[in-house]
Parts: C-alpha cells; structure tokens; sequence
C-alpha cells in the first residue's frame, strides 16, 4: 500500500513539474524575437520625412516615339535629359507616395536612301516632352542607414510638342500626338552622405534606362 502511495506522489510531482515547464519556459521560449524581428530592431528609429531628388537619365527613351517615313532612313539622335525631380512624402519606414516631374528634349535628321551620303537631310524631327507623374516608392530596409535600396512605380500624363521641318523651314507633316500616358518602372538605392543629403543611382525603363543624381532629406 505504501508502495502505491510513493508511487502516487511521484507521478504528481513529474506532473507538477512538467506544468511548471509549459507554464515557465515554453512560453519564454516562444517569446524570443524572431532573427527577423532582431534585424529590424537594430534599425535606426522611423521618422517620416519629406525627400526630394534632382536627378538626369540616360538615354531619353521619348526617341523611340519619332516617326518613320517611306525611302527616308534616321541619322544620329540628339537628346536633352530627361531632367526630373520628385517630391514624396515618406509616411513608413518602406513606403512613400509623391510627384514626379520630367522634360526631355529628341531631335534627329532623315536622310534620303537615293541621295548621296553627303547630302544634308531632307527633314529634322524634333520631340519635346514634359510629364508629370504619381511617384510610389517602396524602400527596402537594410541593418544600416547609409544605404537605402528602392523600387519605384511613376503612372501620369505625358505633353508633347512636336515638328518635322523640310529643308527650307517648312512644317512637312502634321503628325498626331504620341501616348500620353507616362511612366518610369526602377530599381535603385539611395547613399547617405550626411544627416540631410546623398546621391542615388537607379536602372529601369520608361522614360529612361539609367539615372543618377542627388537626394534630401527634411
């Protein structure tokens, strides 16, 4: 009889102990911040910010919207920008949403496929365009302020002023409008050089394939 008691008080003391485990150390275990959670919390702390950007692309893809004519063939594009700028308000540590301004300049000779080589050119289209666009920027937090990686997703309306000239000066053709929807896709980082300024370097496509310039922060 004694025995059975012994072993009674036993098996409520393991059992007392295994409650004690579960109420005292898995929840404590299951409490620890995650490596995730570490990582961000070694972030410097959130504040929101106006940023604003000047910066130049490179090439300005409004080329592409010149047009084609019969028997002539395009010499050597000239282009101007795009220049832009953006204005954003960064209301999160990973987002902000702002405008986006650019103007580019296109020109570029057609030359006649019969004539010779040495010929000036029978026309001189020229492209002029300015944007505006919704700015959405998605930040990319790293373990570090220095550097801060984006992506960047501009949707707007695109002005255009256009004119192919003859060799005398004269308007040859009256050609219709290109789209007037604009926009700029992108990928690129933000380098901090001090507490309210930095550069950024960008790829992407739209108005232009690379970009690069200075960034501020207040």
């Amino acid at each position: 009889m004694k025995r059975y008691v012994v072993l009674a008080i036993m098996v409520a003391l393991c059992s007392s102990s295994v409650q004690a485990q579960f109420r005292y150390g898995y929840p404590y275990r299951h409490r620890q911040p995650s490596p995730q959670r570490q990582r961000f919390s070694q972030l410097p702390k959130f504040t929101p910010s106006v940023n604003i950007t000047f910066g130049y692309g490179f090439p300005n893809l409004d080329k592409v919207e010149l047009l084609d004519f019969y028997n002539y063939y395009k010499g050597s594009v000239s282009q101007t920008g795009p220049v832009f700028g953006t204005v954003d308000y960064q209301f999160s540590r990973t987002m902000s949403i702002g405008i986006m301004a650019s103007y580019g300049k296109v020109s570029i000779p057609y030359y006649d496929y019969n004539a010779p080589a040495s010929d000036p050119a029978v026309l001189t289209g020229k492209l002029e365009n300015w944007s505006v666009m919704i700015n959405f920027v998605r930040y990319i937090p790293v373990v570090t302020d220095k550097i801060t990686p984006y992506m960047r997703t501009a949707l707007g309306i695109n002005s255009w002023s256009q004119n192919y000239i003859d060799q005398s000066g004269n308007k040859a053709v009256n050609a219709p409008d290109p789209s007037s929807f604009a926009y700029q896709v992108g990928l690129g980082a933000k380098f901090k050089l001090s507490k309210n300024a930095g550069l950024f370097l960008e790829a992407g496509y739209g108005k232009y394939i690379l970009s690069g310039g200075l960034a501020f922060k207040f």
